[in-house]
């Protein structure tokens, strides 16, 4: 039995029935890290010996029938701008290279509760910005369909992992599709939960209202069961809620395909007037049509106001990066340089030259100047009036629409060596931000892939903290989609 292709929900089921252990599956996962990654590269850190450790562990849990978790024992990896006790956490930087992580974020002390197995830490893009992990200190991480190609980003390496099979499940973060995104690209699924759902404490901040913990695997149940483990409200997170919507026992049944009967999907007007590859707009067009004959109903629907998602999520995110990275001044913690100064500005500037990579740097003049006295009037406070209007616009649909569709991404993965400029990387990103923006949960199906090996991503977008509906219209879409494949065959 090759145990790196099964679902995590089989490798869980596995244990219970007695089919093979939990130090079998984990050193078959490692083993596949050690084959596969030196081309991949989705791995900073493996923790092997940590890794096989916890597996002893719940084999014995096991033999002694002690109550376990519905993940015990499922090999997974975490994005490397969350920390991990004891483990570096890079944040795909020079600055972080040797920055060992003191304590657990939250979520990862919920995983390690639950005696789930961290095999490592995975590459993104440094400090979460980007949609490549080609910005990474630590080198691009390639796709496992066509290692021509990019993973996508930030969570490149989180989807890169479980795509190759080298993880059954990933955590990524999601700024403004960091999870979504290269879900799509690595035929994952991938789902951003509603903003406050998932605490983000011990996760290193990119863009504070904007960022949330998302989860990556290989199908809905995987994903869903994940979501149920990390959950909850935690005191240490100002933004965290909780969210009973991601906490509760899930309907797997084959019965599970008729959710998708009577609901109502709106496709933003702003989507249809896009220019999308050809591949990608064919393959909306079959997922529309699944999703009616399956009962669903879907209509267009204009929301004028997307049409400025891009710039009032650049200027936002940019001005809370400014000041979020401010905190790396190479004296508390952090890359320092070697060359000799005569003062700390000196030295500061020096180190932080060093220490960030040019899209980094970019982002902090970017948001700096938007931030600055002069600027904050006419751009910054007047961004937060249109994401105001872009939250009133969305909370309208959704009172007539249980959900919003699209293409995750207008594009196929790109190549590597594509020379994409930073502003058509970011107006790339349209379909992704608005549910970051509003702080509604979005999930990233896959269409079946073609004869390249690729795939399309399809986009759902639910209502706040109705995330078990999103997620059971999903299994729905997923179950629906599996049988039109084998019809196609």
């Amino acid at each position: 039995m090759t145990f790196s292709k099964l679902k995590a929900w089989e490798i869980a089921q596995g244990y219970r029935n007695r089919d093979f252990s939990c130090e079998e599956v984990t050193k078959e996962f490692l083993d596949s890290i050690k084959e596969k990654d030196k081309e991949i590269n989705a791995y900073i850190t493996v923790t092997e010996e940590e890794a096989l450790k916890k597996a002893r562990e719940v084999d014995e849990k096991f033999h002694n029938r002690e109550e376990m978790s519905q993940l015990a024992g499922v090999p997974i990896s975490i994005k490397d701008n969350i920390s991990v006790k004891n483990i570096k956490m890079t944040c795909g930087s020079r600055m972080l290279e040797n920055y060992i992580a003191p304590y657990d974020a939250t979520l990862v002390k919920k995983i390690k509760d639950n005696d789930v197995v961290i095999l490592g830490k995975v590459n993104l893009d440094e400090f979460a910005m980007g949609a490549s992990t080609r910005t990474s200190y630590f080198g691009v991480t390639k796709n496992p369909l066509d290692t021509t190609r990019v993973s996508g980003g930030s969570s490149g390496g989180s989807a890169a992992s479980v795509s190759a099979n080298m993880a059954a499940i990933s955590i990524g973060s999601d700024t403004g599709g960091s999870v979504r995104q290269p879900s799509s690209f690595c035929k994952t699924v991938g789902m951003k939960p509603t903003y406050g759902s998932i605490s983000r404490f011990g996760m290193s901040s990119m863009a504070n209202t904007f960022d949330q913990p998302g989860v990556i695997a290989n199908d809905v149940r995987d994903l869903a069961m994940m979501f149920n483990v990390i959950e909850g409200r935690d005191e240490g997170d100002a933004t965290s809620v909780g969210n009973p919507g991601l906490n509760f026992e899930f309907d797997f049944s084959d019965d599970a395909i008729k959710n998708l009967e009577g609901k109502k999907f709106a496709i933003p007007k702003i989507c249809l007037d896009m220019d999308l590859n050809e591949r990608v707009g064919s393959e909306f067009e079959k997922a529309i049509k699944i999703l009616r004959d399956n009962g669903a109903e879907v209509d267009e629907y204009d929301i004028d106001s997307l049409n400025h998602t891009i710039e009032t999520y650049n200027i936002l995110v940019n001005g809370e990066i400014a000041s979020n990275m401010a905190r790396f001044d190479s004296i508390r913690y952090g890359h320092r340089t070697d060359k000799n100064f005569e003062n700390i500005e000196e030295m500061y500037r020096a180190s932080r030259s060093e220490g960030f990579g040019d899209e980094v740097k970019r982002r902090i003049m970017i948001g700096t100047h938007i931030l600055s006295m002069d600027n904050a009037d006419e751009y910054y406070y007047k961004a937060l009036k249109v994401r105001g209007l872009i939250k009133r616009d969305m909370d309208r649909m959704f009172k007539d629409y249980d959900f919003m569709v699209c293409p995750t991404f207008p594009t196929l993965p790109f190549k590597i060596d594509d020379n994409m400029s930073p502003v058509e990387a970011y107006q790339a990103d349209l379909f992704t931000i608005p549910a970051n923006m509003v702080g509604s949960p979005s999930i990233s199906l896959p269409m079946p892939a073609g004869q390249d090996g690729l795939s399309v991503g399809i986009e759902f977008t639910g209502k706040r903290f109705k995330d078990k509906d999103l997620i059971q219209a999903s299994l729905a879409f997923e179950r629906s989609l599996n049988k039109w494949d084998i019809k196609q065959l």
